[in-house]
C-alpha cells in the first residue's frame, strides 16, 4: 500500500523540538563532553577485548542501550542549552556566479503531464523541492528564492535588496527576497554547510495567498498569430489571475503575469483562451502555472525552504569560571552528547554547567598525578583514570569506566574510592592521602574528602552521540560546537 511521511511531518517534528527548549515544565537539555582518554582496544574483567577504534579513526556510535549507559562513564562536563542556543536551519547555498540554479516549482516529483513514466525534475536532477538548489545566500547575507532561472541559464548577477516585489536581475533570473541573517545569526547559526532560517515579518505580511506570479512554457505550440496577447485568463480555483502571452514565429515564447490574482491551489492557461486573445490558429501550446506555497512566497520561510533541521550552538569557554569552573582544562575530549532531563544530586538538573567527573580532596600528596594515568587505592581496590590534577587545591578529578585499568577492580566490579587510604598514580608514582574533612573547595562540596559527579549517571535520555578526534582544551580557549539535527 503506497504511502509517505511528508516533509511537513519532518518540519512539525523540528518545530516541536525547537519549542521544547522554551517549555518551563520539562525538557531541560545539556550538551556534554567526555572521553578524555584515547580510543583503543580495551580489556574487560572477563578477559575479553573490545575494539573502540582509535584517535585517528573514532568509532561510530551505536544506537543501543549499551551505548547510552557507556557514555555516562566518562562525561567530563555539561552545559545547559537554552532557547537562545537553538535555531531552525537549512543547508547553506552560497550564490556563485556562473551557476545554474533550480527554480521553485510546486510539482517536482510528479509525473509530467501526458507521460506515464517521466517525472518533473529540476535542472540539478532533483525530483523533490527541498533537494533542489532553489534558494541562495548572497554576500550581503540575504536569502533569496529563485522563481525563474531564465530557461536553465547561468546566474551571473547576484540578487540584492530587500524589496517585497519580485526582483528580475540582468541575467533574466527572477528572485524573491526571503530574509536576512542578522549579526547574531551569522555568529551563532552559520556554518560551512548550514545556516539559520527564519521568517521576516515584513515579507510575511506582504505575501499573498494563492497568487500566481510565474508561468512556464512546457510546449510552445505552433501556428499562432505573432504579438503580445493580453488579458489571457488564469483559470482554476483562484480568481482574477491574468497574463500576457507573447507569440513569435507562431509559437509561445514568453508568458508574463499581469494580475497575480488570489486563492489558486491549481491553475490552467488554455490554448483556446490564447487564441481568443488574438493568437489566431495557435495549437498545441501547454503552459504550466506555478502554484505558490500556502500563504504565498515568504509567508513562512521555515516551511518554504525545508527547515526540518535544528542547529544547536554551544560555547565551552575555558574553565567556565563564571559558572563555578566545572570544565577542566589541559585535557582533551573525544565525545559530544546531547542530554535531556538528566538529574543532579537526585533532582532535576538546572545549573548552567555541571561537573561530570568525580573528585577527591587530598590532605597531602607526594609528586604530581598526570592526566589519563591509572590510579589505584590498594586497600579498597578502587581503580580510576585521572582527568585533571589541581595541585594548588590538591583536588584529583577522575572517572571510572567498565574496563580494566580504568574503573573495574581485580574482581571485575566498580568499587568506589573511600576513606583515607592512599591513592597511587601508576605512571607518575605520585601518591595522595584523601582528606577526611567535609568542606567546600573551589566551589566543590566535599563530604569526607569525596565529591561525586554533578551528572547523575544513567538519568534522562541521551539524544545524540558523536565520537571524534581529540580536541585539547585550554584556559584561554573557547570551543564552539554547532550540532545539526535533521528530522
Amino acid at each position: 500500500m503506497p504511502a509517505i511521511i511528508t516533509n511537513k511531518f519532518r518540519i512539525h517534528n523540528s518545530e516541536q523540538f525547537q519549542e521544547s527548549f522554551s517549555e518551563s515544565s520539562a525538557n531541560v537539555y545539556y550538551l556534554a563532553i567526555g572521553r578524555p582518554h584515547a580510543f583503543g582496544t580495551s580489556t574487560r574483567p572477563d578477559s575479553r577485548t573490545e575494539f573502540e577504534g582509535s584517535d585517528t579513526s573514532a568509532p561510530t556510535p551505536v544506537d543501543s542501550i549499551q551505548e547510552e549507559f557507556y557514555s555516562f562513564d566518562d562525561f567530563m562536563a555539561a552545559k545547559k542549552v537554552t532557547s537562545n542556543d537553538i535555531s531552525f536551519a537549512v543547508p547553506r547555498r552560497n550564490w556563485t556566479t556562473g551557476t545554474v540554479y533550480d527554480y521553485y516549482r510546486h510539482d517536482y516529483g510528479h509525473l509530467v503531464t501526458g507521460s506515464t513514466s517521466s517525472t518533473q525534475s529540476a535542472n540539478s536532477g532533483a525530483t523533490a523541492l527541498y533537494d533542489a538548489t532553489f534558494y541562495v545566500l548572497t554576500s550581503d547575507f540575504n536569502v533569496y528564492k529563485c522563481l525563474d532561472n531564465n530557461g536553465d541559464a547561468n546566474s551571473t548577477v547576484e540578487p540584492s535588496g530587500t524589496s517585497n516585489s519580485i526582483l528580475t536581475t540582468g541575467d533574466g533570473y527572477k528572485w524573491k527576497y526571503m530574509y536576512s541573517l542578522s549579526a547574531a545569526q551569522r555568529q551563532n547559526f552559520l556554518s560551512t554547510d548550514f545556516m539559520a532560517v527564519a521568517t521576516n515579518s515584513t515579507v510575511s505580511s506582504a505575501a499573498v495567498d494563492g497568487a500566481v506570479n510565474i508561468v512556464k512554457i512546457k510546449t510552445a505550440g505552433s501556428g499562432g498569430t505573432n504579438g503580445s496577447h493580453t488579458g489571457v485568463a488564469i483559470r482554476g480555483d483562484g480568481s482574477s489571475g491574468e497574463c500576457t502571452v507573447t507569440v513569435s514565429g507562431g509559437a509561445v515564447t514568453a508568458v508574463t503575469v499581469t494580475t497575480p490574482g488570489t486563492g489558486y491551489t491549481y491553475g490552467y492557461i488554455r490554448n483556446a483562451d490564447i487564441v481568443s486573445a488574438g493568437a489566431t490558429s495557435l495549437s498545441g501550446s501547454e503552459l504550466d502555472v506555478i502554484i505558490e506555497p500556502k500563504g504565498g512566497h515568504g509567508f513562512n520561510a521555515v516551511k518554504e525552504l525545508g527547515g526540518f533541521f535544528v542547529m544547536c550552538n554551544t560555547n565551552f569557554e575555558g574553565t567556565e569560571s563564571s559558572n563555578t569552573g566545572d570544565f577542566v582544562v589541559g585535557q582533551d575530549f573525544r565525545r559530544v552528547a546531547l542530554l535531556r532531563d538528566i538529574k543532579s544530586g537526585g533532582s532535576a538538573a538546572s545549573s548552567t554547567t555541571l561537573r561530570g567527573t568525580k573528585a577527591i580532596l587530598l590532605a597531602s600528596n607526594s609528586g604530581n598525578f598526570t592526566v589519563d594515568e591509572e590510579i589505584n587505592q590498594a586497600t579498597s581496590g578502587a581503580v580510576g583514570k585521572v582527568v585533571e590534577w589541581d595541585s594548588s587545591n590538591k583536588i584529583l578529578y577522575y572517572v571510572q569506566t567498565r574496563h580494566n585499568d580504568a574503573g573495574a577492580d581485580s574482581n571485575g566490579n566498580l568499587t568506589a574510592f573511600s576513606s583515607t587510604h592512599t591513592i597511587t598514580g601508576q605512571s607518575s608514582s605520585a601518591t595522595g592521602t584523601p582528606s577526611s574533612a567535609s568542606s567546600t573547595v573551589d566551589s566543590i562540596s566535599f563530604s569526607s574528602g569525596y565529591a561525586g559527579s554533578e551528572i547523575d549517571a544513567d538519568t534522562g535520555d541521551v539524544l545524540y552521540i558523536e565520537n571524534r578526534a581529540p580536541i585539547t582544551r585550554a584556559s584561554d580557549q573557547t570551543e564552539n560546537v554547532k550540532l545539526i539535527i535533521e528530522f
